[in-house]
C-alpha cells in the first residue's frame, strides 16, 4: 500500500516541461529490459540550447537543495558528456562553479591520450547520467573514478523510473537506483521518478496525456517498486 504525497513542484514542472518538449513520450516501447513500456523517456532529444539549458537548470536546482557536496562533475560517455558540460556552465552562472571531465569510449593513442577528457578527475566526483537502466554506465564511472585516485560521491539522474531491474533475465525485488544506492553506497539525486509522472498524468489538463494514466499506472503497479 502507497501513501498518498503532496506532489513535489520542481518534479512536476520538470515532468510538464519533458513532455512539452517530445522527450518523454507515450504510447508503446520496448525497454531495455525487453519489457513493453507505455512511455519512453529519451534524454537524447533536449537537442537545442533553450531545452538543454532548461534541463541542465533542473539538474542544478535539484542539486542544491540537496546539499550534496562535490568538487567536480563526470559524464559517464556518451550522453553524460552533453549532460556534464550543461550542468557545469548551469552551476557557474549560480556562483557554483565546479570542473568537468568524460570518458572516451575508446582510448586515445595519440595527442592527450588516454580515456578521460576534461578536468583532471579528482575529489569528491558526481556523476550525471539521464536515467539508469542497470547500473553498468555507473558501475563503469566508478571504475574509471577510483582509478584516477578521486572518490565518487553521488549520481544525478532526470528521471527514476522506479522499476525492477533484470538481473539474468529474472525480474529483481530492487531497482537499479536502489542498486547504485544500497550496493554501491552512493546516493542517487533524481529530478523526478515514475510516481511524479503518474502524478502529473492524474492532475493536468492536458488532454492529450492524460488518456494515458491508466496504461503507466498498471505498468507501474506491475513492474514498480
Amino acid at each position: 500500500m502507497t501513501t498518498a504525497k503532496t506532489p513535489e513542484p520542481l518534479a512536476q514542472e520538470f515532468v510538464a516541461f519533458a513532455v512539452e518538449a517530445g522527450v518523454l513520450r507515450f504510447g508503446e516501447f520496448k525497454t531495455k529490459a525487453g519489457r513493453l513500456s507505455p512511455y519512453f523517456f529519451n534524454a537524447g532529444l533536449f537537442d537545442d540550447g533553450a531545452k538543454l539549458g532548461r534541463l541542465a537548470q533542473f539538474y542544478a536546482q535539484r542539486l542544491i537543495a540537496s546539499g550534496l557536496q562535490f568538487d567536480m562533475i563526470f559524464g559517464p560517455a556518451y550522453k553524460g558528456i552533453t549532460l556534464a558540460a550543461a550542468l557545469s556552465i548551469e552551476l557557474a552562472r549560480l556562483g557554483h562553479n565546479k570542473p568537468f571531465a568524460y570518458n572516451r569510449k575508446e582510448a586515445k593513442d595519440h595527442g592527450e591520450g588516454g580515456t578521460l577528457v576534461g578536468a583532471p578527475v579528482q575529489g569528491r566526483v558526481l556523476i550525471i547520467d539521464d536515467v539508469i537502466s542497470a547500473g553498468t554506465s555507473v558501475r563503469e564511472s566508478i571504475a574509471m573514478i577510483t582509478a584516477a585516485g578521486a572518490t565518487p560521491c553521488g549520481v544525478t539522474i532526470a528521471l527514476d523510473r522506479q522499476e525492477k531491474a533484470v538481473e539474468n533475465g529474472v525480474d529483481s525485488p530492487k531497482s537499479a537506483v536502489q542498486y547504485v544506492t544500497e550496493q554501491l553506497h552512493l546516493p542517487v539525486i533524481a529530478i523526478a521518478g515514475l510516481s511524479d509522472l503518474l502524478e502529473f498524468l492524474k492532475t493536468t489538463s492536458d488532454v492529450r496525456v492524460t488518456a494515458h494514466a491508466a496504461a503507466v499506472q498498471a505498468y507501474r503497479d506491475r513492474y514498480g517498486v
